[in-house]
């Protein structure tokens, strides 16, 4: 960064520190990013298809060099309601004719609405090290008429479920000291298997309803599997008011779990904000891309996982006291590719709160 421009953004992160206790290198770098490594366990819905992908705060991704501790509440709100096949949203009806790869009656899924509640809390120790670990709840109603349906009535193996439980818990480090100005960093962690992988729901088959029935392996609050996380991020400034970001993250998992490996996420953000008016609002655009594979295993659909996705994402964050701040995305979807028939939501919303001590 030309030290002209670096000059000028600090003088004016300043300015903002009058009525905020951020420091002034913090204040340099503070404002949404929603993590995609700390939202794509959410992304692999098995016969679905989400969001999660906005990256949400610049300050948890470690874009600051000034050691202290930080807290992010955050809540993402995802109502997957439209059955899509490849790039085109699909009846329930269509949908009842199609098959799978194995040439099996293609399930039908009615909805998933999901309920988010992530915790992140964030340590930096050293100037070019930082440790952020994220702690998910999940609340999810899931519907599926199963197979050999008509697209209305409930067909085999059709199934109501409500999951409340803790998800995957995800531990990232990150070192940002490959440039002088400290904003190139790498990222490293892991995702581990804290979450159930066997909930069960409740049948509405017609020849057996009422019983207790396992919940798509997909569609379980965890995994079951350990994962790798890796990525990059990048972020300056293009004038005194205007600056940008770049953050590339993947998500592999290193094990399979009971028959079950879920695909491999690969996600790209860039992000752009406006600093003019940091003492009212902070506004900012994304462009999230996401890539993730089909899910593998026995226990998988190995059909209808997987997909390429481009959302578009308006957001701002808003100071409310000396020590806290809220900050809200809306995420819409501008291009979606999935595999075989899944539901998707129609937009993403988030809310959240960041609090530094």
């Amino acid at each position: 960064m030309p030290a002209a421009r670096l000059a000028a953004f600090r003088a004016l992160a300043s300015k903002v520190s009058q009525i905020t206790p951020f420091p002034t290198a913090t204040l340099c770098r503070i404002v949404p990013l929603t993590l995609a490594i700390a939202t794509a366990s959410t992304s692999a819905l098995a016969c679905s298809a989400d969001g999660c992908t906005l990256s949400s705060n610049w300050e948890t991704l470690g874009f600051s060099t000034q050691p202290g501790f930080k807290m992010d509440l955050r809540y993402d709100y995802v109502n997957q309601n439209q059955l899509r096949s490849g790039t085109h949203s699909i009846s329930s009806s269509d949908a009842a004719q199609k098959v799978t790869s194995d040439g099996e009656p293609q399930e039908v899924e009615k909805y998933t609405p999901n309920n988010y509640i992530n915790l992140g809390l964030d340590y930096t120790f050293i100037v070019n090290g930082s440790v952020n670990v994220q702690l998910p709840y999940i609340n999810r109603h899931h519907a599926t008429l199963g197979t050999n349906s008509n697209g209305s009535d409930p067909g085999d193996g059709a199934y109501d479920s409500q999951t409340s439980s803790i998800g995957d818990v995800k531990v990232v480090g990150r070192y940002q000291g490959l440039a002088p100005n400290h904003n190139l960093g790498l990222l490293l962690g892991v995702k581990l298997p804290t979450g159930s992988h066997t909930k069960t729901g409740t049948s509405t088959d017609p020849a057996d309803p009422g019983t207790s029935v396992t919940i798509d392996r997909g569609l379980q609050p965890g995994t079951g599997t350990t994962d790798a996380i890796v990525g990059a991020y990048y972020f300056d400034s293009l004038s005194k008011d205007w600056d940008y970001f770049g953050v590339a993250t993947a998500q592999m998992a290193m094990n399979s779990r009971d028959d079950y490996k879920p695909g491999n996420s690969y996600n790209l953000n860039l992000g752009l904000r406006y600093m003019g008016i940091t003492d009212v609002m902070t506004p900012q655009i994304q462009l999230n891309t996401q890539y993730v594979g089909h899910d593998t295993g026995l226990e998988a659909d190995t059909t209808s996982t997987g997909k390429t996705a481009v959302y578009i994402t308006p957001g701002a964050v808003v100071p409310i006291t000396k020590q806290t701040a809220i900050y809200g995305f809306v995420q819409v979807p501008i291009y979606q590719d999935v595999r075989g028939v899944q539901l998707t939501a129609r937009y993403t919303a988030s809310i959240a709160a960041l609090v530094a001590f």
